[in-house]
């Protein structure tokens, strides 16, 4: 691949993740361990009124197994950065306690982590007196869908109080009610099988329930241990009816896991019957949920993931290397990964007529090895 690493523009494009929960839930604990921070945490809730941000690398076999093949000068994989936002607590889409600053940092994030405390420790204290993850879930979600519910209606006042209302706002109006009948449901906006034209009424209004949701269930070791906890039943019930994906981890164990070294920490796992951290699970989990995959670049000097979304063409995916590449794009070489795992050399791939050229409108899939070919 031509290299115009000095003429060309780098292109950005980060998905923005955030963390949401009560105060206490082990929200903090959970960020620095993705993204390998020392933020203090706390066993009260400490009224934290501003956002964390950092970011979390996505364990990637694919990244290792190249690395070992090319031994390059360096390794990078593909990363989602974390927002740890503040505390929300009940009354919030009405301002109460932190609630304006927690309602404003969601807005500023394409998705949402909520963590739900299942654990039991008599030493810190649970803001609503006891454990139960299903009101707290409700909790969250309630404030998320009251604050959209309070633009909408305001927002069908304006329109049918209007004078004059055009298509436009008739097409708009349609759109908001029908919004507006999920939330009265308790559904959230992005549950709802909304078309591009529709979804497009909606951009400017910047509402919370239409960001994807994922749960993760703060367990202890004793519920690790047994598979049970409070309401774990029910809340499997939840996540299928609200289409949010669930999952269990024990913070606690993650934290004795990632201050072991590799040697101790692969025994630790095999003791405890672990094939991996679960934070490795739940950032790989977070980046495919949400619509990322990866396609890899490999050579001597470096191995790389890079991020794109899921049913991006090949002339997309060369501008997230840099705008030139797009703009100058002639084909796309692509190699399976799987292909290359199997053969062992990049030679035997060609051997065996499994390097395709491809071009503007190839949609890349999961794990796609590429050299770009261009010319500017």
């Amino acid at each position: 691949m031509q290299d115009k690493n000095n003429a060309c523009k780098r292109v950005v494009d980060v998905m923005k993740i955030g963390l949401t929960g009560l105060p206490t839930v082990g929200k903090t604990t959970f960020f620095n361990l993705l993204t390998h921070s020392n933020l203090e945490t706390s066993a009260f809730s400490s009224g934290k009124t501003q956002a964390h941000v950092g970011v979390a690398k996505i364990p990637d076999e694919r990244v290792d197994f190249l690395s070992s093949l090319y031994k390059p000068k360096k390794t990078t994989y593909a990363t989602m950065e974390l927002i740890d936002l503040p505390g929300l607590v009940r009354g919030s889409s009405a301002g109460m306690g932190m609630g304006n600053q927690f309602l404003e940092s969601v807005r500023r994030v394409d998705a949402l982590v909520q963590i739900v405390r299942a654990f039991e420790n008599e030493n810190v204290a649970h803001v609503e007196g006891d454990i139960n993850p299903l009101r707290d879930i409700d909790t969250i979600n309630a404030e998320l869908l009251l604050a959209d519910l309070g633009i909408i209606e305001t927002r069908i006042e304006r329109i049918e109080g209007s004078k004059k209302i055009n298509s436009a706002m008739r097409e708009e109006l349609a759109v908001l009610k029908k919004c507006m009948a999920a939330l009265e449901e308790e559904l959230p906006i992005y549950s709802l099988d909304l078309n591009e034209e529709e979804k497009e009424h909606l951009k400017t209004f910047n509402f919370l329930s239409v960001k994807p949701m994922l749960l993760v269930i703060n367990i202890d070791e004793n519920q690790l241990s047994s598979g049970d906890y409070p309401q774990k039943e029910e809340l499997y019930k939840y996540s299928r009816v609200k289409g949010m994906p669930i999952m269990e981890i024990c913070a606690q164990m993650e934290v004795e896991i990632d201050h072991l070294d590799e040697e101790d920490k692969k025994l630790f796992m095999e003791e405890a019957g672990i094939t991996e951290p679960g934070i490795d699970r739940l950032a790989r989990t977070t980046y495919e949920y949400f619509g990322l995959i990866s396609f890899l670049t490999a050579g001597e000097d470096e191995v790389k993931a890079w991020t794109v979304k899921k049913g991006a063409t090949a002339h997309r995916a060369a501008g997230k290397i840099h705008s030139d590449i797009e703009r100058g794009f002639i084909r796309a070489e692509v190699v399976k990964y799987s292909d290359l795992r199997d053969l062992g050399s990049m030679a035997k791939v060609k051997e065996k007529g499994l390097y395709r050229l491809e071009g503007k409108d190839y949609i890349v899939q999961d794990g796609d090895i590429i050299n770009f070919r261009f010319n500017v």
